[in-house]
């Protein structure tokens, strides 16, 4: 009994040492000597026809810059469509992209007035670029209203097409607007870790684990209609494109920028809401864990076994909480993991008291991800009614 809560305690230390430290230094050497893909459309040839799909929802703060950032490409812009679908926004979004929509051929917006979700909005678009006829070598380009383009950010992601192997591209979703006083920082620093694990994961074996649905690329032909009330389509059409044999990878070049929530509540409804996305996709692509293959590894490597990460913690705290009635060592280390896990209420005393600590912040951080996965999986339990949310209040 004993040996076999030793064994347990250890074998979830190793899994969480696995995918937060292991799996990256191990990325690194898998990566190392491969070489981009250098199956590239020039700018002097013909570029393929870009679409660019996007829900909003009640965005006026944030929509005229991405109008903006979108039109000021390098990209032609006579080989490009901006297909907006308003999901029954009730501020002035519908107005002002309207007003645009008179000025720009390329803008094709559609209100709807019911609420569809992101993945509805996007299924409807999609729905209605299939009835007008979509070209094998056209490409969608699926971003957030919140997300700002640099002017070659659609050429850098696009080019990649050439290759007949690549069926997606993730852009390199960069973070502004952090603050010192909140969980800005460490949510960018968290992202700026994603977008190398990511990169590596595309460089190494072409199956970058979930491009960021802030900004991505895809091959038209090869998007999936998102299932109803999904919650996290972008990882859902991620990995359908993998499915289908497909590579993905990701574009350090192809940048755009974010603003990133400094608020705790925000940032954990936000993570709630991923997590039990998570859930819905593990439900639907569990299958892909006994491929035997790199993506296989990769999808347990960087994604399942975090999202199982609150109850390897759990698991780790009863083994320890049991031994320790035997063995002196163990209720170290069962004290050692209560405090750890107890780093949020510590990290908000002493940021009440004007104390901040930058490893206390990194580690509550962590713990704060962890339990959102965990209500997120009780959510995801208790069924997804709806994929309508509501924006994360950002620095804007």
């Amino acid at each position: 009994m004993l040996l076999t809560l030793q064994i347990i305690y250890w074998a979830c230390v190793l899994l969480l040492l696995h995918s937060y430290v292991l799996y990256p230094l191990l990325l690194r050497v898998f990566a190392s000597g491969q070489k981009d893909n250098e199956v590239i459309y020039s700018r002097g040839e013909q570029l393929p026809r870009v679409f660019i799909l996007m829900s909003a929802y009640n965005e006026q703060k944030v929509i005229r810059e991405k109008l903006d950032s979108v039109l000021d490409t390098s990209y032609p812009l006579d080989r490009l469509a901006f297909c907006i679908g308003s999901d029954n926004s009730s501020d002035t979004t519908n107005e002002i992209i309207s007003s645009y929509a008179a000025k720009y051929p390329q803008i094709r917006f559609t209100p709807y007035y019911e609420r569809n979700g992101k993945s509805g909005v996007l299924n409807k678009l999609y729905t209605q670029l299939k009835a007008q006829g979509i070209e094998d070598s056209d490409v969608f380009i699926l971003t957030d209203a919140n997300v700002f383009f640099t002017r070659d950010c659609i050429y850098e992601m696009v080019k990649h097409f050439k290759n007949p192997s690549i069926g997606q591209v993730g852009g390199n979703v960069l973070n502004n607007g952090q603050r010192g006083d909140g969980i800005s920082v460490q949510e960018a620093t968290y992202i700026q870790r994603e977008n190398m694990i990511k990169y590596r994961e595309g460089l190494a074996w072409g199956a970058m684990m979930g491009a960021f649905g802030a900004c991505y690329a895809m091959r038209a032909d090869c998007f999936s209609p998102i299932p109803p009330n999904f919650l996290m389509e972008d990882f859902y059409i991620s990995m359908s494109i993998l499915q289908q044999g497909k590579k993905a990878i990701s574009e350090f070049k192809a940048v755009c920028y974010e603003d990133v929530s400094n608020e705790v509540t925000e940032e954990f409804k936000r993570k709630t809401r991923i997590s039990t996305g998570n859930w819905q996709n593990l439900g639907v692509y569990w299958q892909m864990l006994f491929r035997l293959d790199a993506v296989a590894f990769a999808l347990l490597s960087h994604k399942v076994l975090r999202w199982m990460g609150p109850f390897i913690i759990l698991l780790m705290l009863a083994a320890s909480g049991i031994l320790m009635l035997s063995m002196p060592l163990y209720g170290v280390l069962f004290v050692g993991l209560v405090l750890f896990c107890l780093s949020p209420i510590a990290e908000t005393l002493l940021k009440r008291l004007g104390i901040h600590i930058a490893l206390l912040r990194f580690i509550a951080y962590f713990n704060l991800m962890n339990l959102a996965l965990l209500y997120g999986f009780y959510k995801y339990l208790t069924g997804v009614q709806t994929s309508a949310w509501s924006p994360t209040k950002r620095n804007v």
